[in-house]
């Protein structure tokens, strides 16, 4: 039988939060600020470390670039989720459904290479002082990021494909705030225990190992701040990691949590108040830790603000 005849289902019905009209129209409006919020956060740092020439060392521009990948990364599900907010069909096309799923777990996946890098970059900062300078140069630093959005969008896109590939003949109803794999492979309408076990398989690995080497970094890191005679020294190292460090265990516990531990248990609304820890929170609340934990990034963001208000006030002079 051909495969791409049995693709009945043309669309899917994301179910989202289900509930009144009124409910619908106030999580929109806080989704929409959390949106805005979320995009004028993540696009002050990256116009901050673009603008500021203090920053341009490996750990800001490793920022600024952390900043544009979550830029996208919510651009990828939270404008659809606003869609559905007002949709009265809730329907999303099966072309789109699959394309949010392969950018939403692409750009999650570089993230997460994204920390892993971040975490090198601080360990050798604080336990190489004096080898980082040669050995964090600004041309491997770019290295480093380019293979992390290069593998990121490889990692998933076999099982992806595999899963566009499977026939859907109905129901097309999702239970979900997004498209994801798991709901998809269940709607499937044969048995894909190749795809799941890819998909698992895949899940598994890019989790628990970033998360191992990220807490061995910190391990090492931490051995070595302690060993720091100076108490403003070891506040200070503290400080530029303690950033990171809270971004981590927030993005990697949800994502531990939705999975890797057994969520068949739980109810999809469960599921979803979940999804949204690393779909909409953590992109949220990226810039406000990194920020105001950062006495450099907190000026370099005054310094922007300024420039910004100047270039309006020439602006309405000019006009």
């Amino acid at each position: 039988m051909n495969k791409s005849r049995t693709h009945i289902v043309t669309e899917f019905i994301l179910l989202g939060f289900p509930g009144h009209w009124e409910i619908q129209i106030l999580l929109f409006v806080l989704f929409f600020i959390v949106y805005i919020l979320t995009m004028v956060g993540n696009g002050a740092i990256i116009c901050a470390v673009r603008w500021d020439q203090r920053l341009h060392t490996p750990m800001y521009i490793l920022l600024g670039n952390f900043a544009f990948l979550e830029f996208w990364y919510i651009n990828s599900t939270l404008p659809s989720m606003l869609e559905n907010f007002l949709s009265e069909t809730k329907t999303i096309s099966f072309a789109g459904c699959f394309l949010q799923l392969y950018f939403f777990s692409s750009l999650g996946t570089t993230e997460i290479y994204f920390l892993c890098i971040m975490a090198y970059d601080r360990y050798l900062a604080i336990c190489h002082p004096l080898h980082y300078p040669t050995i964090m140069t600004l041309k491997y630093c770019n290295t480093l990021m380019s293979v992390c959005w290069v593998l990121g969008f490889l990692t998933y896109s076999l099982s992806t494909i595999q899963l566009s590939q499977l026939p859907f003949c109905g129901p097309n109803i999702i239970d979900h705030i997004i498209c994801d794999m798991d709901p998809l492979i269940s709607l499937s309408c044969v048995p894909a225990p190749t795809t799941e076990i890819l998909f698992y398989i895949i899940s598994s690995l890019i989790i628990f190992l970033p998360i191992l080497y990220i807490l061995g970094s910190y391990f090492l890191l931490l051995r070595t701040v302690l060993q720091i005679p100076s108490a403003a020294g070891r506040r200070k190292a503290f400080s530029t990691c303690g950033s990171h460090l809270a971004v981590v265990c927030l993005f990697f516990g949800s994502l531990m949590i939705m999975y890797v531990s057994p969520t068949s248990e739980n109810s999809g609304d469960v599921q979803k108040i979940i999804s949204l820890f690393y779909l909409v929170v953590t992109p949220f609340l990226n810039p406000l830790i990194y920020s105001l934990r950062n006495k450099e990034m907190k000026a370099a963001l005054r310094k922007t603000t300024e420039k910004r208000h100047v270039l309006l006030l020439l602006l309405r002079v000019n006009s």
